[in-house]
């Protein structure tokens, strides 16, 4: 079912969104897709955004920098402090004035929560008690991760199918607010979606699931040759700090602390990126505004966005 932000409407601004699983050629595409239309691209990588992590993120390269402007990428350090809700301000505002100039911009990514950020708005949850939150925090540190896992499936069996598993920021966030409403995380989400001034349509990118994970796989050696090895290395005095909490990262650290082999960490490295990829997909597939490509169909992407927007290449 079509929603008013999606209208055929030639006169309106529109925001493109291009997502996908990890690996599944967004930033290619995108970048071509902006050079064909002479607009600039939002990142919407929750990663990507710390310039320190360059070749862990796959940020796109100096010559696709060129050809497109791209924004949010490398305009944090992995020293500063970052949310959704910051992202939403931010981008809404950029858009405003891009749009004084353009009727079009793309959005490239697979933070779905970012997206939604600026697609629906950030919901508006409730503060959490400072006793509730250091008391789990005590629990998770003296019972560990299981637990805290245990509680949030037990809490909200629903957050617990896509939220990431390693990460406990998250996890305690969701028991935190699960305990405070008295029902579930998930039910919070999701709520009355905010209004926007301009048009939205999302084109997803999907393959077959043996051929992502083969790129995923090849992107993960690529990253390797290109010296993320070296990259990592030198953030492991940071390995506490939330924005390396990432693929690719964690799992060499623990090789850098001697709990693993560089053969059993980039092993790791390729099967957390799957896992990811099938979580990114499993947020993704609930969104009905979401059209799916496949990431070679060049024209059938293009006729969908001249059709929807009214605007031609």
């Amino acid at each position: 079912m079509e929603n008013n932000n999606q209208s055929h409407d030639a006169t309106r601004t529109c925001l493109a969104v291009i997502t996908g699983p990890t690996g599944v050629g967004k930033t290619r595409i995108c970048t071509e897709l902006a050079e064909l239309f002479d607009v600039p691209v939002i990142s919407a990588d929750s990663r990507q955004m710390y310039r320190e992590m360059k070749t862990g993120t796959a940020v796109p390269s100096p010559e696709e920098l060129n050809r497109v402007r791209h924004y949010f990428i490398g305009n944090l350090s992995i020293h500063d402090y970052y949310n959704a809700s910051m992202f939403e301000a931010e981008s809404i505002a950029l858009l405003e004035k891009i749009f004084r100039s353009k009727n079009l911009v793309f959005m490239a990514g697979g933070s779905g929560l970012y997206i939604d950020a600026v697609c629906r708005g950030i919901d508006d949850l409730p503060a959490v008690d400072p006793d509730l939150r250091n008391d789990l925090a005590a629990k998770y540190q003296r019972l560990g991760i299981g637990w805290l896992r245990q509680m949030l499936k037990k809490l909200d069996p629903d957050h617990y199918q896509v939220v990431d598993l390693k990460n406990p920021n998250r996890m305690l966030k969701a028991v935190e607010i699960s305990i405070m409403t008295g029902k579930p995380y998930s039910a919070s989400l999701g709520g009355k979606k905010k209004k926007r001034n301009f048009g939205i349509i999302k084109i997803g990118l999907e393959l077959e699931r043996k051929e992502l994970y083969e790129r995923i796989n090849r992107r993960v050696d690529e990253m390797i040759e290109k010296g993320l090895i070296a990259e990592a290395e030198g953030l492991y005095p940071f390995r506490h700090l939330n924005a390396l909490n990432t693929v690719g990262y964690k799992e060499l650290f623990e090789y850098f602390s001697g709990n693993v082999s560089l053969e059993k960490a980039i092993e790791l490295i390729k099967r957390n990126s799957r896992h990811y990829a099938k979580r990114q997909m499993t947020w993704l597939a609930k969104d009905p505004e979401v059209k799916w490509h496949h990431p070679d169909d060049r024209k059938g992407i293009i006729d969908f966005i001249e059709f929807r927007t009214g605007l031609k290449s």
